[in-house]
């Protein structure tokens, strides 16, 4: 019997885990690890904030969905991997592998900037108690309103959500009728427009033009923040953007465990993998998700990350599983499936409308790449999450 251990119980963690237990079934153990109970869809964490989501109505617990499957549930955090011995460290004991899959996800790298963070100068919607504290923020800004900037620090990879957050806090001015009182400002590192760390796509940077003229807010791209004081963000070009509310996307590290654990990672935290997904010097070891290396397309003045939520992370994992159970079942040839090459499905959500992306590729080179704008509703991405969590309770990952 092989023991297969997963670490994270986000998309990549929980789909991983799941796959590798139904391909492998009841011959072989399956144990995942979380430092959360519950699953947290986190797309949505962008509407809690503005009331109209609360973070139980996103959040599944993950026993009850590992247990119907047959996967061993542990609720503690890991503190180490010794990969040369196979074996994990962990905050509820230690244990042996005969597989690993890391999905543990990122860390937030608040401390890059000073004043930036939730625990100092601005909100964040990174995680759900970040979400929440967001929206006591927002609460206050509605009773006593002024300047706001909003947007991403350099290095940042989750562009997506920053963009939908600034347009939902624009929407949400509006239906508390305090916009005319709230001067928004975008500030982003991308070296334009729609870049999103992917080197954008076609009809992108106009669309997004198109949004920020309608709904009057100013921006800067190529944007570096020097500091964030208790009441302005100070770009590195001397420029000084007021506030009365600034929510930020930091940077991300890997999970902060692989800096602990040797050559498991890079300096940065993140896992280096071939296209496999398996590591590049312990084949023992598999990553998937925001966990995996991945460099940026191409250099920008300002550094940007590239994306890996979502659906990179639920594919990456399934290709990840599989190749465990092939190597299991004494299969060599394995499944190559690169995270660049990974077809880019997404739904931003504007603000009571909607930009649905798609493309076959992730990264450049695409033979196809569309944005399609739904300026009526936001329904393709309230669906998405109500489909997502359905999924996810009954255990099907095997589903997109």
């Amino acid at each position: 019997m092989a023991r297969v251990f997963v670490i994270g119980g986000s998309f990549a963690g929980l789909t991983g885990a799941l796959e590798a237990k139904r391909r492998l079934g009841k011959d072989h153990e399956v144990i995942l690890i979380s430092k959360t109970e519950d699953f947290v869809y986190i797309p949505s964490l962008i509407w809690v904030p503005f009331g109209w989501r609360d973070v139980k109505d996103l959040s599944i617990p993950l026993k009850p969905v590992l247990d119907r499957a047959g996967v061993e549930y542990v609720h503690a955090e890991v503190t180490k991997v010794d990969p040369e011995a196979n074996h994990v460290y962990t905050s509820a004991g230690d244990y042996d592998y005969d597989y690993l899959l890391v999905g543990s996800g990122v860390s937030t790298r608040f401390d890059l900037i000073e004043g930036l963070g939730p625990d100092k100068n601005t909100y964040s919607v990174c995680t759900p108690g970040h979400a929440e504290h967001a929206r006591k923020g927002f609460e206050k800004l509605v009773r006593d309103p002024g300047p706001v900037v909003i947007g991403a620090s350099q290095g940042a990879s989750c562009m997506g959500a920053a963009y939908e957050f600034l347009f939902n806090f624009e929407y949400a001015c509006r239906k508390a009728g305090v916009r005319d009182r709230v001067d928004i400002t975008w500030i982003t590192p991308e070296p334009f427009l729609a870049h999103f760390g992917i080197d954008g796509m076609a009809g992108g940077e106009q669309l997004v033009k198109v949004f920020m003229k309608k709904f009057k807010i100013n921006y800067v791209v190529n944007s570096e923040i020097e500091e964030i004081t208790a009441g302005a963000v100070v770009l590195k070009d001397g420029r000084r953007l007021p506030y009365k509310y600034s929510m930020i996307i930091p940077p991300f590290n890997g999970a902060g465990f692989v800096k602990e654990s040797g050559d498991l990672g890079d300096d940065k935290g993140f896992i280096p993998t071939k296209d496999t997904y398996q590591h590049q010097k312990y084949p023992r070891i598999f990553a998937a998700g925001l966990a995996v290396q991945l460099a940026p397309p191409k250099a920008t003045p300002v550094p940007t990350g590239v994306p890996k939520t979502g659906f990179p992370s639920d594919e990456s994992a399934k290709v990840a599983a599989k190749n465990i159970a092939k190597l299991i079942h004494g299969d060599p040839d394995l499944h190559a499936k690169p995270m660049g090459k990974i077809p880019g499905l997404c739904v931003l959500d504007a603000g009571h409308k909607e930009v649905i992306i798609v493309s076959n590729h992730l990264l450049k080179p695409r033979q196809f790449a569309v944005m399609l704008p739904n300026p009526l509703a936001n329904v393709a991405k309230r669906g998405l999450e109500k489909y997502f969590l359905w999924k996810t309770r009954k255990g099907k990952s095997y589903l997109l």
